[in-house]
């Protein structure tokens, strides 16, 4: 019995259980039907080629204007080369291949970083900063080197503005425990910066679950208060509106996502940055979850005007467990390490210590240096590319991807409508197949994509949707996974759509009572 054959047993068991996906309550579906808030994004319209109005097989005939980039790098990466058998299993004689659209979860990695990590490993391991031989001088070159690499890329006016994380989740960690470690007391240091009972931080409904969870605790740890912007009810967008009613003389920080996760929609930072400047309290600071934009479009930290900024390096080809923090020289400075130990001290004493400047007095322990390292590599890698050239790829890319989804009958996509620019991603639900039943059978077929919430449970809540699928591109994508994509999933619609009961299940309404059988 083939994988498939037993998926459907086992599916037809599971719809007799519970409900396939659960559409939008009735609440959920008159807000968004009155909803007139007006919604603000950086996106701008799409000027393309394409037109679907009239033909539906317009997509045969579409080319990508740089259609020779993908194709030029994908032998950099042998992961998609992976093959799979009729069950859905890896095979060497495979007949099917890896369509990967999961990058916005985790990029692959090209050989020019794996290279780098045996590189590292083989030839200059050691540990780095206070060893005189000379691996350990090699090892602290490297790694420093890859310091100075993110600097530029991101232009900071100082590689000591970089602060080396496991990644972005410890990034914005990071500056939230070093803002609350006295619990809302006033330090000793009076240039020392901290959240006090009555301060008010700003997020917004929309957020990843990493830049909501760690600003709660702050809450309960100093007193402070914690606002958000409600998503749009539409299109789950930034409402520049509500932002403005919310910033006031007690806002003393925000942080926002530069670009959605789930939406693909890009914030208005310039014009969040600017009400804020004008109408929160003075020094007050901006933070930025970036991991959906360093890796998919130039981000100049002196342009944006903010204070922090959090990216992941497994989004940017690099290794998994490392990321950054970027913040002003002057702020990190100002900054109680939340971390200590070897490392980040200057001096230490039985009855107290002092703190190493920044990016030192944040980066007690052993470092990640392959990561780092490997890091480094990624960006020489993508640099080497051309990140305009791979922006405007995935921005065309993108816009198929859209137009092509808006095609399949039954299915919903989230965030922007079609021909606004957006990320290169787009999240998408479907009354007929709960998303995790519906990865599943794509993954039978070599199509890899994302289920589930997505780490933003409040957003779907907004929207009226438990989880969503998710597929998102990346550089080496091309137009022949967005229609091996399309094709396989009209295939499985047609499938689940032929096994009927879906409207005895719909009614039950029950998604969060549902557990995928798969």
């Amino acid at each position: 019995m083939s994988n498939k054959q037993t998926l459907t047993i086992a599916l037809h068991l599971s719809l007799s259980l519970a409900a396939a996906f659960s559409p939008p309550s009735a609440y959920h579906a008159a807000i968004r039907q009155s909803s007139a808030l007006p919604v603000a994004s950086s996106s701008t319209p799409i000027t393309s080629p394409i037109n679907n109005d009239d033909d539906p097989l317009w997509w045969k005939d579409f080319q990508l204007n740089d259609s020779t980039l993908a194709p030029s790098v994908l032998n950099d990466f042998p992961i998609l080369s992976t093959q799979f058998d009729k069950d859905g299993k890896i095979s060497q004689d495979g007949n099917k291949r890896l369509v990967y659209l999961d990058s916005a979860a985790t990029s692959q990695k090209p050989t020019a970083v794996t290279d780098a990590l045996t590189r590292y490993y083989e030839h200059a391991n050691s540990n780095v900063h206070r060893g005189a031989h000379a691996l350990s001088r090699e090892a602290t070159e490297q790694y420093e080197s890859a310091r100075d690499k993110v600097a530029s890329f991101i232009n900071a006016n100082s590689r000591n503005e970089i602060v080396f994380t496991s990644g972005a989740t410890e990034a914005i960690n990071l500056v939230a425990m070093s803002l609350s470690h006295t619990c809302g007391r006033a330090p000793s240091n009076a240039r020392e910066l901290y959240l006090q009972e009555g301060d008010e931080i700003v997020i917004s409904e929309a957020e990843h679950h990493s830049n909501i969870v760690p600003w709660q605790m702050v809450a309960q740890r100093t007193g402070a208060i914690l606002k958000y912007v409600p998503a749009c009810s539409i299109t789950g967008g930034f409402d520049l509106d509500a932002f403005k009613e919310l910033i006031g003389p007690n806002t003393k920080f925000v942080s926002v996502q530069h670009v959605s996760n789930v939406l693909g929609n890009i914030n208005p930072i310039e014009s969040i940055v600017t009400i804020v400047r004008s109408d929160a309290a003075p020094g007050a600071k901006i933070m930025l979850d970036a991991c959906q934009s360093v890796p998919h479009m130039n981000v100049d930290v002196q342009a944006l005007g903010v204070d922090f900024i959090a990216a992941s390096g497994h989004k940017l080809c690099a290794p998994t467990g490392i990321g950054f923090l970027w913040g002003k020289e002057s702020i990190l400075n100002s900054m109680a390490p939340y971390k200590g130990g070897g490392e980040m001290i200057d001096e230490v004493y039985m009855d107290h210590s002092t703190y190493a400047p920044a990016p030192s007095r944040f980066e007690a322990g052993t470092p990640a240096i392959a990561q780092a390292i490997g890091l480094g590599a990624a960006i020489d890698y993508i640099t080497n590319i051309g990140m305009d050239r791979i922006h405007d790829y995935e921005v065309e890319l993108a816009d198929y991807l859209r137009r092509r989804l808006e095609d399949v009958d039954g299915v919903t996509v989230l965030g922007p409508p079609v021909g606004v620019e957006r990320a290169a991603l787009c999240a998408f639900v479907t009354e007929a197949v709960h998303p995790s039943d519906l990865g599943t059978f794509l993954d039978v077929e070599g199509v890899a994509i994302r289920a589930g919430h997505h780490c933003c449970q409040p957003l779907h809540r907004a929207l009226g949707y438990s989880h969503s699928a998710r597929a998102s591109l990346y550089f080496y994508n091309t137009k022949e996974d967005v229609d091996d994509f399309i094709k396989a999933l009209e295939d499985t619609l047609k499938f689940f759509g032929s096994l009927g009961g879906e409207d005895d299940a719909a009614e039950s309404g029950d998604d969060d009572a549902f557990v995928p059988l798969f």
